[in-house]
């Protein structure tokens, strides 16, 4: 017969759902990091703490990398707008068929998109500084030799993967950041001013230079190959062991540790995409089709043409960087919905008023206000999503968004083919009111804090039921109750 338990005594089994009980009640899971011999930087950052851009000091180095990797990027998705009309000539070809140039990059931004994370997990930071700029030197220097036609659209899918990449990539990192709208704002701000003198650089070697269309590329090679040197040297310590060091993969609670799958079965992920899709396809038609539709439609000259489009990425620009800092006062969802209602009275007005200054006039401050939309969205993700699927979701959204760059201008084409170049506008305000549904459709409500208090109900609702499943299985397993 067994003896009884001494006064004080506790069994084997109270003392393990004890420990269970007091591990659920503070909340807290300790991570176990994979053995590396590199010391990652954010070791000595307190748990929860946003990431700083001047801290450590390597950030400093690195955020101006990603500024001037955006500016590329602007420079080169804003150059086909200007060289659109002298493709046209040189080749010989359509509407229709130029437009190719702006579809082919969506099956590059599309890769990018599925295989962000995958390389984020396996070469850290600094393979996306690397691949990016290697495949736009490729697909630059092609381009340089001016090949037959069909080879464009062939290489310039590798040239948006490579800016798919980077859009993915540094959108993720920097949105996660402390003062995240103000930082975008300047990470996008680069990408405008790169756009607005991309414009005028082409159409100045062509129309003032006597230069052909290709000559611009030599420059775009030279700039992609700087982008290497300094991207590289920049993130030379973010390696694939410091990324999974930082990021372990841990199961997700539905089961499994793949944040790409978990990242696109959340419907908040697809919602951005499709918002980033429009927004980016109306920024890069507007554009890219701008200067056609100012000679065509407008009836203006070349070089003026190309100054309405330098205008509207200017605009463009200043609106990321000025209305960076106004967005986050009044609250993301709130700002964004006025920007839009703005939006349309400028897409009217220079729809319905057929003359060539005033186009110029709207054009700008058109520019002005879709500009901070992106950095915007990113900042929106971040607060809505779980931390875990930062990366992959955002990584995803802004890639597969960055491919309307391709695709919707490549409609407006083959519209254009069909009805004239003059369709531009009424695509333009239909893609416009298509973005503020798809904004008021997201949670959190217009009121400043909104999303935080969506997030902080979300997150509390799902750790609570996560605990209360745990702790059952595992009283099940000692026998402790049902």
């Amino acid at each position: 017969m067994a003896s009884p338990a001494p006064v004080g005594h506790v069994s084997d089994e109270e003392s393990k759902a004890g420990a269970i009980n007091q591990n659920f009640a503070g909340n807290e899971t300790k991570r176990i990091y994979p053995d590396t011999k590199e010391q990652t930087e954010n070791d000595t950052t307190e748990v929860g703490k946003l990431e700083q851009w001047n801290n450590p000091k390597s950030n400093i180095f690195r955020y101006l990398a990603t500024l001037y990797s955006f500016t590329i990027l602007g420079m080169v998705d804003a150059s086909f707008g200007a060289l659109i009309p002298y493709l046209e000539t040189y080749y010989n070809i359509t509407y229709t068929v130029v437009s190719l140039v702006f579809l082919a990059p969506f099956l590059g931004y599309s890769m990018a998109a599925v295989l962000n994370n995958r390389i984020h997990m396996r070469f850290g930071q600094l393979g996306i500084a690397i691949i990016s700029p290697i495949c736009k030197i490729i697909a630059f220097t092609v381009m340089c030799v001016h090949p037959p036609y069909p080879v464009l659209p062939v290489i310039l899918v590798l040239s948006g993967f490579g800016s798919g990449l980077e859009d993915s990539g540094w959108n993720a990192w920097v949105g996660n950041m402390e003062n995240a709208n103000e930082l975008l704002g300047f990470l996008h701000g680069a990408y405008g001013l790169g756009a607005t003198i991309s414009p005028l650089i082409a159409t100045a070697m062509v129309t003032k230079g006597h230069l052909q269309w290709y000559t611009f590329y030599y420059l775009l090679v030279g700039l992609a190959a700087l982008e290497l040197l300094i991207c590289t040297a920049s993130f030379r310590h973010a390696t694939g062991a410091a990324y999974r060091a930082a990021n372990p993969v841990t199961p997700s609670p539905k089961g499994g540790s793949s944040r790409t799958k978990e990242s696109l079965q959340n419907h908040i992920t697809w919602m951005l995409a499709l918002f980033l899709l429009c927004y980016v396809g109306v920024e890069v038609s507007l554009g890219g089709w701008l200067v056609t539709f100012m000679l065509r439609v407008r009836h203006g000259g070349d070089f003026e043409s190309g100054l309405v489009v330098t205008g509207f990425w200017l605009g463009l620009t200043f609106g990321r960087v000025i209305l960076g800092f106004v967005t986050g006062k009044i609250g993301e969802k709130l700002a964004i919905a006025c920007y839009l209602l703005i939006c349309i009275v400028f897409e009217l007005c220079f729809w319905l008023i057929p003359n060539f200054i005033s186009s110029a006039i709207f054009a700008g401050w058109l520019g002005f206000f879709l500009g901070p939309l992106f950095p915007a969205a990113i900042v929106v993700a971040t607060k809505v999503l779980p931390k875990r699927l930062h990366v992959s979701a955002i990584g995803f959204a802004a890639a597969f968004g960055g491919g309307g760059a391709a695709l919707l201008p490549f409609a407006v084409g083959a519209i254009a083919q069909v009805k004239g170049v003059q369709v531009l506008q009424p695509i333009a305000l239909a893609l416009i009111v298509a973005i503020l549904i798809l904004w008021g459709s997201l949670p959190g409500g217009f009121s400043k804090g909104g999303l935080e208090k969506f997030s902080q109900e979300k997150e509390t609702n799902q750790v609570g039921g996560e605990n209360i499943t745990r702790m059952t299985r595992l009283k099940r397993k000692f026998g402790l109750g049902r």
